[in-house]
């Protein structure tokens, strides 16, 4: 082996490479990044199905996953400008696998601008992966209890949204063929499970409003 593959085999030990698509879940990715973290492995890089690391001292960075598929892509840039200029890591992650340059998308739950979605743009920056070195206070995005009744039903939004989508296509198809098919079956399942999840985030912010009235209650005491 030549001093060219032994520096290359040592430069590949200082990195790690993994592929994970967890689409719309923000939550589990958020977990196993952390994990990740636990570890010893720092992120340096996304891409569709990939996420790059580097080696760091186990436990000295920590990781959120928001969801910003409701923002213009200019509202996007700005808000990744301003956790950056907070010093904070900050990668975009997608939610489709869609390799396509010229696409255009409508998002009801999006917020004016970022209704409309295109790539290149605001499509396949759904999410941005925010890290930062731990140990420096609670490490949250949403700090008010209102912020977060916002974001939860965001969130609540596009789960149901999607699910509106993979119901009616369901139905369309069963039409089509006049009975249940199995495509149909397993659309109609997905918009099930999507259906549930926009349920569970819609609890959670009537949850969280309930506490910012408790809060502002208590405040005028």
């Amino acid at each position: 082996m030549d001093k060219r593959e032994r520096a290359k085999k040592a430069e590949d030990r200082k990195r790690r490479v993994c592929y994970r698509y967890f689409a719309n879940l923000v939550r589990p990715q958020e977990r196993w990044l952390n994990r990740m973290a636990a570890e010893g492995w720092r992120l340096t890089g996304t891409g569709k199905l990939k996420y790059e690391f580097e080696p760091c001292a186990p436990g000295s960075y920590e990781y959120r996953a928001e969801f910003v598929g409701q923002l213009s892509s200019h509202k996007s840039r700005e808000y990744r400008t301003f956790l950056e200029e907070m010093g904070y890591d900050v990668f975009y992650k997608n939610v489709n696998l869609n390799w396509s340059v010229g696409k255009v998308a409508w998002r009801p739950y999006g917020q004016g601008a970022g209704q409309i979605a295109t790539s290149p743009g605001s499509y396949n920056k759904e999410i941005m992966l925010v890290g930062r070195q731990a140990g420096d206070g609670p490490f949250e995005l949403h700090s008010t209890w209102e912020d977060k009744a916002g974001y939860a039903g965001t969130l609540g939004r596009a789960w149901l949204s999607a699910a509106v989508i993979l119901l009616m296509a369901a139905a369309g198809l069963a039409m089509s063929a006049g009975q249940v098919t199995l495509a149909g079956g397993v659309l109609g399942g997905l918009g099930v499970c999507f259906l549930v999840q926009a349920g569970l985030y819609q609890r959670e912010a009537e949850s969280c409003r309930e506490e910012a009235q408790i809060e502002e209650q208590e405040g005028r005491r």
